[in-house]
C-alpha cells in the first residue's frame, strides 16, 4: 500500500521525506516531483530496485534509466572524464531541465540497463527532489508514467498510472515545465541534441560557442 504526502505543508513534508528514505533504502519505489515531470525513483546502485522501476513502467532494458543528482560535485565520481563543454553546460543549467548523456565511470556498481557504459544525468531544480537526492545519493529516475502513456505533471496522473508500484508519492504541487528536460549526447567529439525539451536548443549552443543547427542530427 502506497502513501501520498503533500509536501507544500511543512510537516507532512518532514514526513514524507523521511518516509522516502527509508522506501529507497529498503528497496522500494518512490515517486518524486521534479521541475519538468513527475518521476519514479529508485536507489542507483540497487539493481532489483532498477529492476522494478522498469517492470512498474512496463518498460525493457534497452531503454537505460536517467540519474538524478543533488550536486555539481555529485558527477565527478559518476563520469569518466569531465570535460570543459560539459562543466560549462553543468555551470550554465544545472540545477535545471538539461539531462547530459556521458561516459559513465568504468569502477560504477550499478546496472541501469543496456546503457553500453554510458549515464543520462541531471540535477533538478526543484526543491523537495534536491532535498531528497541530498540524502540518499544519486537516483535512478525515469517519467512516473507506464511506458507509451502521457508523462505525469501531477501527483495524482503519477498515481493513476503506477498505483502500489510506488511506496510512497511525495507531492510537490504541478510540475513547473509540464514538458521533459532536453537531452544532449556529450559521449563523442560532436554534441548532439537527442530530445528537444524545456531548455531551448539556441542557449545550449550559445554555451557550447557552436550553431544551434551542428547540434541537431541530420544537420549539416
Amino acid at each position: 500500500m502506497s502513501t501520498v504526502y503533500d509536501c507544500r505543508e511543512a510537516d507532512a513534508r518532514a514526513a514524507g521525506l523521511t518516509a522516502a528514505r527509508g522506501a529507497l533504502k529498503s528497496g522500494r519505489l518512490v515517486v518524486m516531483p521534479t521541475d519538468t515531470l513527475y518521476g519514479i525513483a529508485a536507489d542507483a546502485f540497487d539493481g532489483s530496485a532498477v529492476t522494478d522501476l522498469l517492470r512498474a513502467k512496463g518498460r525493457g532494458r534497452d531503454m537505460p534509466v536517467p540519474v538524478l543528482v543533488g550536486s555539481w560535485n555529485t558527477i565527478d565520481g559518476l563520469v569518466q572524464s569531465v570535460r570543459p563543454r560539459t562543466r560549462d553546460l553543468i555551470r550554465a543549467f544545472w540545477p535545471g531541465a538539461l539531462s547530459i548523456v556521458v561516459q559513465q565511470a568504468p569502477s560504477l556498481a550499478w546496472d541501469l540497463g543496456d546503457a553500453q557504459g554510458t549515464v543520462m544525468l541531471r540535477m533538478p531544480l526543484h526543491p523537495v527532489a534536491l532535498e531528497l537526492l541530498r540524502e540518499v545519493g544519486p537516483l535512478a529516475v525515469s517519467s512516473a508514467n507506464i511506458s507509451g502513456s502521457p508523462p505525469a505533471t501531477t501527483v495524482t496522473e503519477a498515481r493513476d498510472q503506477l498505483g502500489g508500484s510506488a511506496a510512497v508519492y511525495l507531492d510537490g504541487g504541478p510540475a513547473d515545465h509540464a514538458v521533459a528536460s532536453t537531452i544532449i549526447d556529450l559521449t563523442s567529439d560532436r554534441a548532439r541534441i537527442l530530445r528537444v525539451g524545456a531548455i531551448p536548443t539556441d542557449k545550449i549552443a550559445e554555451v557550447l560557442g557552436v550553431t544551434a543547427e551542428s547540434l541537431v542530427p541530420g544537420a549539416s
